[in-house]
């Protein structure tokens, strides 16, 4: 071989490498939107991912609050963002399967323009008060707003989540008048929760966990049919005689329906490893919460079967959203 031909044989196997070495993901930072406020369960479960995610790939995972709209607000910021796969979002059974049937006008179709591509978790809801809260149980609390009609009320971490179709649900199974009062996200409800200015708040298990704990706030019920193992003493609805009440919450990772195949398999391996990890399971039943995954097209698959359940849920309730 020539030494010109030695030559070019080399400089293209540099470029080759250097092709190939950029097309690496992630070759860069990536933001994951939480669609709610800081203190939620979304947020909980998007720091822990970031945090993983950041070690094992060398590149900064940053974790971007966009709260408003139940979700919306920052769900559109990934819809509509370059499908590269440096814009994740912690996508959740409310802003995401929830949304497109209670909001009359979405600015995002869900099916089309994002993908469910891991699932990392789900957790009951929990029904709290106040310790100085005379309500002890479910049944205390229904006979208080039978009382009371549209006195009594809840918050929810926002118009069109899970929590605040749970809260939905009891008034329809129950014919109690209660009054929603939404919030940008759990954390603030739970601390006007606990500064009086509501009655008692819906919320995903892991930000209620801390507080029953230190008994600054009381278990009425959790959401699922099965008692929760981070609150074994605290009763189900259905045994707090509201019978066939059985709901839970999911949180994954989403991205803009083209990202790229290798970047979707990266993402959705590193989830997969994430959870095996034994202190990530220790971590997760600690807060109440159990780990969920799925590949990605069982995932995607899963996604659009919730959206479909949903709004028969929210067709049944009969709230809406503007």
């Amino acid at each position: 071989m020539s030494v010109l031909l030695r030559v070019v044989a080399v400089f293209v196997a540099v470029m080759l490498q250097a092709a190939a070495h950029a097309a690496e993901y992630p070759a860069r930072p990536i933001r994951m939107i939480v669609p709610y406020a800081p203190g939620g369960a979304s947020d909980i479960f998007a720091r822990i991912l970031a945090e993983r995610f950041t070690a094992a790939w060398g590149q900064q995972v940053v974790v971007d609050n966009r709260a408003g709209a139940g979700g919306n607000i920052g769900s559109d910021l990934v819809a509509k963002a370059n499908p590269d796969g440096y814009t994740m979002l912690l996508g959740t059974s409310g802003s995401n399967a929830v949304n497109p049937s209670l909001y009359t006008k979405m600015p995002y179709e869900a099916k089309r323009d994002l993908a469910l591509i891991a699932m990392f978790a789900s957790t009951a809801n929990i029904i709290v008060v106040r310790t100085a809260h005379p309500a002890k149980s479910v049944q205390d609390l229904i006979r208080m707003a039978k009382s009371n009609p549209g006195k009594v009320t809840y918050g929810s971490s926002g118009v069109g989540s899970v929590l605040h179709l749970s809260g939905e649900l009891l008034k329809t199974m129950t014919g109690v008048d209660i009054v929603h009062v939404p919030y940008k996200g759990t954390g603030p409800s739970l601390v006007d929760l606990l500064g009086g200015q509501i009655d008692m708040v819906f919320s995903n298990l892991p930000p209620a966990v801390p507080f029953v704990q230190e008994g600054r706030m009381r278990g009425i019920a959790v959401t699922t049919a099965a008692r929760a193992r981070a609150l074994p003493n605290v009763p189900t609805m259905i045994e707090g005689g509201v019978p066939n009440y059985d709901v839970a919450s999911w949180f994954g990772v989403m991205v803009p329906s083209k990202t790229p195949a290798a970047a979707v398999e990266k993402i959705n391996r590193e989830v997969q490893r994430i959870l095996k990890a034994p202190d990530t399971q220790e971590r997760l039943t600690t807060m109440g919460a159990d780990p969920m995954f799925k590949a990605p097209r069982e995932a995607n698959a899963f996604f659009h079967s919730e959206i479909a359940k949903w709004a028969q849920v929210v067709k049944a309730s009969g709230a809406k959203a503007e």
